[in-house]
């Protein structure tokens, strides 16, 4: 049996969060290996990085998500309750759920609301200013998701939902007052999305058939039971939330977009050219750091023993980048997935495996469809102007972005 690298640190935690996004990769590099254990919040953890250890991962047979995500991560990002910490029977149920939301005219109706919407921000943003992308972006994508959703959402409250999802999205990596606005900001959106998912099931909120509320609030477990209306709830934010964080990745792209100008005439009439383009932003951009799960039955790998109840942390970030899978990937090159065919444990900025069976994020075809759209929008629908600024992705603050949220001015419409 391998002897298994060991971090020397009592607990990691503190490393974890200052180190952000290269926590598990820097030691991987320091150990030569892909494979160590630490502590993390006093427990014993193993760290991943790398195709086969996705593979692994991945393996419902092995490994199970309930409870190997940390409360404060629940509390905050993904709620409690939630498909994301489901296993077996129960998690293929709740996963069909989100599968039968996110069909290719879904996916259409929700593209046109995303392009009607920057068309009309657009016009807004013409002689208005210096404008922060990434900002604009998240009210943009709250307006577009709640509309495409079936959940009301008054022009007045636009400002606040889109402040309230960026908070839970922020919470589960900081200390301090930013964390617990996270935590409250979910505590509330809870409730509310309750008493709509209440609300819509005794026909005082009617839903628009085949929307994400309606889905949600009328879903019957195998039992044939209705949600708890809180789970709902959590469900129906898990529709919400990760549409609005697309808002980081479209900031990357036009962060790309700039730094690549070459690029910006390759995806102008090529949609092969821009799906390349996007997948790497995918790649190259910090997303989602980590995945969390605990060992279902004793077992050795690669001659390592992984014992029953162990939590293991894969480094979603460090395979994206490990230089066996991706040649020189501290380079922006679009061009390497020309011809190239992605299996699903190799590119996983939203996880690997199957969607329908695995812990894939069900959502993914969305998160391609929008960036695709946005990086057309960027290029030939407007023309705009990006003055100096801090631009440096800061990889040890989860998520890592611009400071300014990438500023913009001199916007204009393209003739």
């Amino acid at each position: 049996m391998a002897t298994m690298p060991a971090d020397r640190s009592p607990d990691s935690t503190l490393a974890l969060l200052r180190a952000g996004y290269r926590f598990v990769g820097e030691r991987c590099e320091r150990y030569g290996s892909d494979v160590f254990k630490t502590r993390i919040l006093l427990a014993p953890t193993i760290c991943l990085r790398g195709r086969p250890a996705a593979e692994l991962f991945y393996d419902n047979d092995r490994f199970e998500r309930a409870t190997a995500m940390p409360l404060r991560v629940q509390r905050t990002l993904t709620g409690r309750g939630g498909v994301q910490g489901l296993d077996g029977p129960e998690h293929f149920d709740r996963k069909a759920m989100f599968m039968s939301i996110m069909t290719p005219a879904a996916i259409q109706r929700l593209g046109q609301l995303f392009d009607d919407e920057w068309r009309t921000r657009v016009a807004a943003w013409e002689g208005a200013g210096p404008v922060s992308l990434y900002d604009e972006l998240g009210r943009m994508l709250t307006r577009v998701v709640y509309a495409w959703a079936g959940v009301p959402l008054p022009a007045s409250q636009v400002e606040r939902r889109a402040v309230e999802l960026h908070a839970m999205i922020e919470a589960p990596a900081v200390l301090g007052p930013r964390h617990w606005r996270g935590r409250l900001a979910r505590y509330r959106a809870e409730r509310r999305l309750a008493d709509l998912i209440e609300r819509t099931r005794v026909g005082f909120a009617p839903a628009p058939a085949g929307s994400a509320l309606a889905v949600i609030a009328e879903h019957r477990d195998a039992r044939g039971n209705l949600l708890p209306r809180r789970i709902a709830a959590v469900e129906l934010l898990n529709v919400l939330r990760p549409v609005v964080a697309v808002d980081q990745y479209m900031t990357f792209a036009a962060l790309a977009l700039r730094d690549h100008p070459a690029w910006r005439e390759r995806v102008r009439d090529d949609d092969e050219a821009t799906e390349h383009f996007v997948q790497e932003v995918r790649r190259y951009y910090p997303f989602f750091p980590i995945a969390a799960a605990r060992v279902r039955r004793s077992f050795d790998w690669q001659g390592h023993h992984f014992p029953r109840g162990r939590r293991v942390l894969l480094d979603l970030y460090g395979t994206n980048h490990h230089p066996t899978l991706w040649p020189q990937p501290e380079l922006f090159r679009p061009e390497r997935f020309a011809g190239r065919r992605v299996d699903p444990f190799e590119l996983i900025p939203q996880g690997g495996g199957d969607h329908w069976a695995g812990h894939r994020c069900a959502g993914e075809w969305i998160t391609i469809d929008l960036m695709k759209r946005a990086v057309t929008n960027l290029v030939t629908t407007m023309r705009y102007d990006v003055p100096v600024q801090d631009l440096a992705l800061d990889l040890h603050r989860m998520p890592a972005l611009p400071p300014l949220g990438l500023t913009i001015t001199n916007v204009r419409r393209a003739g």
